[in-house]
């Protein structure tokens, strides 16, 4: 053990050994001072000059040596001698979340009931409770893209917008992704993050071309794109807004079915992973367990220690101070 903690000494702060450095002009002063004094010898009796020299006779020496001593432990303490290895907390980049919430006519099916975009309300609520010091933001898209919130901490803002939130107050109808995709990645890059979240709540999307290649971007970026699907295989009619149905040209009534293989090819284009409706708590549970590992994203959670060298100059300062009491003799400074 000994030999091994031999091995890894080091400086923390090596520079300040070169303030010993500064010692040889101070010893050279002092030897040339000590050879003028040597001078009097010639001209000034034996006797006489033990007399006058009151400095060595009460005190039994100069204190210089006691000087260079101190001033080279503090060099030596200032320079931080480390050996070994302490367990510390670290810092932890917070996450970066961006959630994408669809909000095209067809989230207002009602085979989730209440409907669609309800439930998906639900699932953000859900999202948000477990962000704790995540930066979450929203972004909203139809047939064109909006960001609701960009990246922060306060989710309660983010939790009051949410009512409002419907398939109603979108200017532009339609089903574009890749705008909303295009918003995520300059959210993420504003916010200087390499390995953030994108969360994609929807039924599927009218562009997949455009889509996909948004979500490889991402991707590129170091992001992921998880996608969560929101309604069933089966489908639903799609409300019109005025208590009906949207029909086709036919006359039928339209079913708005998920699109689930379309879904699955986004989140494996952006690196995620397809999730359905029900299993949003195992993805909480994934986003939880990724903050946890710091391995996974370079990041150490609160739990987390790394071990960090020690500087061990404390154990110089009793000699150091002991040495120090010295030059407060009475008579030398």
């Amino acid at each position: 053990m000994a030999l091994k903690s031999l091995a890894a000494f080091h400086f923390l702060h090596p520079a300040w050994l070169l303030a010993i450095a500064a010692l040889l002009p101070l010893a050279l002063w002092q030897l040339r001072r000590a050879r003028r004094a040597g001078r009097w010898g010639e001209v000034v009796d034996a006797d006489l000059l033990a007399e006058l020299r009151l400095d060595e006779v009460r005190h039994g020496g100069s204190p210089w040596w006691p000087l260079a001593l101190t001033w080279i432990l503090a060099a030596f303490a200032l320079a931080g001698p480390a050996w070994r290895r302490a367990p510390s907390a670290a810092y932890r980049e917070p996450a970066n979340w961006v959630i994408v919430l669809d909000l095209s006519q067809s989230m207002s099916a009602a085979d989730l009931p209440p409907n669609r975009v309800t439930r998906a309300h639900f699932m953000i609520q859900d999202l948000l409770h477990a962000a704790r010091d995540a930066r979450v933001g929203l972004i909203v898209f139809a047939g064109d893209a909006h960001t609701v919130v960009p990246l922060t901490t306060d989710v309660a803002t983010i939790r009051s917008l949410l009512d409002p939130l419907v398939p109603g107050i979108m200017p532009q109808q339609g089903h574009a992704l890749a705008p909303a995709l295009d918003q995520a990645a300059s959210l993420l890059r504003q916010a200087g993050s390499r390995d953030g979240r994108v969360i994609v709540l929807a039924d599927g999307f009218d562009d997949p071309a455009r889509a996909f290649a948004a979500a490889a971007r991402l991707r590129s970026l170091g992001a992921a794109v998880d996608v969560v699907g929101v309604g069933t295989v089966a489908g639903a009619p799609e409300a019109d807004g005025t208590g009906g149905f949207r029909r086709g040209t036919d006359g039928r009534i339209l079913i708005s079915k998920l699109r689930v293989g379309r879904l699955r090819q986004l989140a494996a284009s952006g690196g995620g992973s397809y999730w359905a409706a029900g299993s949003l708590g195992a993805l909480i549970d994934l986003l939880h367990a990724e903050r946890q590992n710091p391995l996974a994203h370079a990041r150490i959670d609160k739990g987390q220690r790394i071990a960090a060298w020690r500087n061990e100059g404390f154990w110089l300062l009793p000699p150091l101070l002991f040495v120090a009491a010295t030059l407060a003799r009475r008579g030398w400074l």
